[in-house]
């Protein structure tokens, strides 16, 4: 985060001296700008799951007291991480071998044009997103766990039934998640490729990601923090006042 200011001068240096300030700056940093607010807004959004509890009643009968929350790209970087480390493989194996068809791979996968690398660097996020998600969140696991605790979705019989409609929604979370994170990984090269600036790359993609992920859940502590501050607070006025 220091270097960002650095790295905004050099941006607009560099494209001085190109002689195309004018065009090329905005076009830069509005996609800076919208690239963060699509992952601010992508975080943040959740599929939530009305719940009903057995213990619970009002005057109408089950209560909604409560929703099961899952997030639309809950695997967050790692898809990203995990696809980058299997496409720099080959090129580091070339540094200790000259075999032909690991020379081969290494540049059919190299993200400086090779022709493999966007295809396959998509389909391995979405293979990883779709595992990294269900690893995290097993279906089974879920549903036996609402049974025990006595929760049910409305119009959804537990057991098999809520395992198969949780499953059903991750498929369709992991899609678009898979979708943003594809998004994510291909925009700063698009972005380069069209200003022909490439001072912001560490601010991009994955480490931009990075960057949103750890401001929002700062923020949401301090927020934690307000709400137990004032509560402690009128606790306090309470037991004075009585």
């Amino acid at each position: 985060v220091s270097a960002l200011p650095s790295s905004i001068g050099q941006t607009v240096t560099l494209a001085q001296q190109k002689g195309d300030a004018e065009s090329v700056l905005p076009v830069f940093f509005g996609a800076f700008a919208l690239t963060t607010l699509g992952i601010v807004y992508v975080q943040e959004a959740e599929r939530k799951i009305p719940m009903n509890y057995s213990t619970r009643f009002n005057a109408g009968g089950l209560a909604k007291s409560s929703y099961l929350p899952f997030k639309v790209n809950s695997a967050g970087v790692m898809p990203i991480i995990f696809a980058s480390s299997l496409l720099a493989l080959p090129a580091t194996l070339t540094r200790f071998t000259d075999n032909s068809a690991v020379v081969g791979v290494a540049r059919f996968l190299s993200p400086g044009g090779g022709a493999g690398y966007v295809p396959v660097n998509v389909a391995l996020i979405c293979f990883f997103n779709y595992f990294y998600t269900f690893l995290q969140l097993e279906p089974k696991d879920v549903a036996e766990q609402l049974k025990r605790q006595g929760a049910s979705i409305p119009g959804v019989r537990p057991g098999a039934a809520t395992r198969d409609y949780i499953t059903r929604v991750l498929e369709r979370l992991s899609l678009l998640g898979s979708v943003f994170l594809g998004l994510l990984a291909l925009t700063p090269g698009a972005v380069e490729q069209v200003t022909g600036l490439q001072t912001f790359r560490g601010f991009a993609g994955t480490s931009l990601l990075i960057l949103v992920g750890v401001a929002t859940d700062s923020a949401r502590k301090v927020r934690s923090e307000l709400v137990m501050e004032s509560y402690d607070t009128k606790l306090d006025e309470f037991y004075s006042n009585s």
